[in-house]
């Protein structure tokens, strides 16, 4: 049942009740007309908010739609017969992956690269690592997060400053063996001095990977890669492909942050962070003073190293490394 005058006695109550409140609080003067208008606006920014909403999760879309599918590492473990292993230098720096068109970062964004530096690449993939030195890896990483859209000539010139070490060939049918004598050749058609190949060794024993190891991290390194001989590339997690550090790392999200006391005081003290199996703990060492002035956003991903983990998986030790990338 339908009571039309009532309704309409309602509506002229909250238009005055409204526009009284207005009037008083701002000091503006509110005619039916105007008030009228304030749906339409409303409607406007929820149109644009929903816009933007709709934008952050296509550009979300098209990260994991362009993901490439990566071989990963798995950790070393003793008892190897490293003589069929090729052993090369654990670079820190950005992981590149070329598909033929475009540089993409491990997680498919792509990474703007000028011209000139992708211009010789081959249409195939190629995974590698943007690298500038040992030491360097927050320059780059702020590199690769900047745009050389012009206004930003130093980031053309940071790019001087970069190389892509290429570790191996992802569509190539092949051993690693045979992948890294088609690298080799690949490059040096190529022929540009930053396009390069990470040196690979043959290690002899045990004790002489140990010793490379140890004076690799006293010079900065950050340690060593181990590629089975005969291993072909597999998408996913591989045990022919190994990591060895002198500690363990892993990631973990951000949940929280902690103020810092005595020195830090108004700035970081600790990150509560959470790993994927729903362990919790803290990270408060590792950190520079400007890390700790502008600390790593909560739902951020965080890289940490540590050394084993307690009777309740929480790890030993753990300490900072850096801001995973996109």
């Amino acid at each position: 049942m339908n009571f039309p005058f009532i309704g309409q006695r309602c509506q002229a109550i909250s238009f005055h009740y409204h526009r009284t409140r207005i009037e008083r609080s701002s000091g503006i003067s509110l005619n039916r007309n105007s008030y009228r208008s304030f749906p339409r606006l409303v409607l406007l920014i929820s149109l644009l908010l929903a816009a933007l909403g709709l934008a952050d999760k296509s550009v979300a879309e098209k990260s994991v739609a362009n993901k490439p599918k990566l071989q990963l590492a798995t950790v070393y473990h003793a008892g190897l017969d490293i003589h069929h292993y090729w052993v090369s230098e654990k670079l820190d720096g950005v992981r590149g992956y070329w598909d033929g068109r475009q540089l993409l970062t491990r997680q498919g964004y792509p990474i703007d690269a000028p011209d000139w530096f992708t211009e010789a690449l081959p249409e195939q993939p190629l995974d590698g690592e943007l690298w500038m030195a040992r030491g360097q890896f927050d320059a780059l990483s702020g590199l690769v997060r900047r745009s050389h859209i012009e206004g930003q000539p130093d980031a053309l010139d940071d790019w001087r400053r970069v190389k892509f070490m290429l570790f191996d060939l992802p569509q190539f049918p092949g051993t690693f063996s045979q992948r890294l004598a088609q690298l080799h050749d690949l490059v040096g058609k190529v022929d540009r001095q930053w396009i390069q190949v990470i040196e690979q060794r043959r290690v002899v024993s045990d004790s002489a990977l140990m010793t490379w190891l140890d004076t690799l991290v006293a010079e900065g390194g950050e340690g060593l890669m181990l590629h089975h001989e005969d291993a072909l590339y597999h998408q996913g997690r591989s045990h022919q492909l190994l990591k060895l550090k002198l500690w363990q790392d892993a990631e973990a999200k951000v949940i929280g942050h902690q103020p810092g006391k005595g020195k830090y005081v108004g700035m970081l003290g600790a990150l509560l962070v959470e790993t994927p199996t729903g362990v919790r703990f803290k990270l408060g060492s590792g950190f520079s003073d400007l890390q700790r002035q502008h600390p790593p956003k909560i739902g951020s991903i965080v890289t940490y190293k540590y050394t084993g983990v307690s009777a309740k998986g929480v790890p030993r030790f753990a300490s900072f490394m850096r801001l995973r990338q996109p």
